[in-house]
C-alpha cells in the first residue's frame, strides 16, 4: 500500500477517538506529535500537499492493522511515532508556535503535567 493510501483512514472523528482511546497508552511523545499534525490540518495556510501527508500520516495512526499491532505492549505505538515524526519532519516549516502551543495544551489535559523535555527530543527530530 503507497503511505498515500493511508489518508483515507483519516477523519477528524475517528482521530479524535483514537486518541481519546488510547492517548495515554500510546505516551506522550504519540500523542503530541499526532496533535501537531492534527492542529496542523486545521490550519488554513499549510498547503493541500502538506495535508495530504498529514492525512496520510494520521491515518496510519488510526489505522488499526498497522505493521505492530497497538496493544503490543511497550512496542505497540512505536511505528505510529515513526510515521508521525516523518510525516513532521516533511512539513516542519508549517509548524508555528501557536501550533505547538494548542498541541501542548491539550497534552496538559490528559496528562495533567509532563516532562517538556520529553517534547524536545519531537522538536529535535523534526526541525
Amino acid at each position: 500500500m503507497n503511505p498515500h493510501d493511508y489518508k483515507q483512514f483519516y477523519s477528524e472523528q475517528s482521530f479524535k477517538r483514537k486518541l481519546q482511546q488510547f492517548g495515554k497508552t500510546a505516551g506522550l511523545q504519540v500523542a503530541y506529535s499526532a496533535l501537531l499534525l492534527f492542529f496542523l490540518m486545521k490550519e488554513p495556510s499549510v498547503s493541500i500537499k502538506a495535508k495530504v501527508t498529514i492525512a496520510a500520516a494520521l491515518g496510519y495512526f488510526i489505522l488499526p492493522t498497522d505493521a505492530i499491532p497497538d496493544l503490543a505492549p511497550l512496542v505497540g505505538f512505536s511505528d505510529d511515532l515513526g510515521v508521525l515524526i516523518f510525516a513532521l519532519s516533511q512539513i516542519s516549516s508549517n509548524i508555528t508556535p501557536q501550533v505547538q502551543d494548542k498541541a501542548k495544551s491539550q497534552l496538559r489535559s490528559w496528562f495533567c503535567e509532563f516532562d517538556e523535555a520529553k517534547l524536545d527530543e519531537i522538536h529535535s527530530k523534526i526541525f
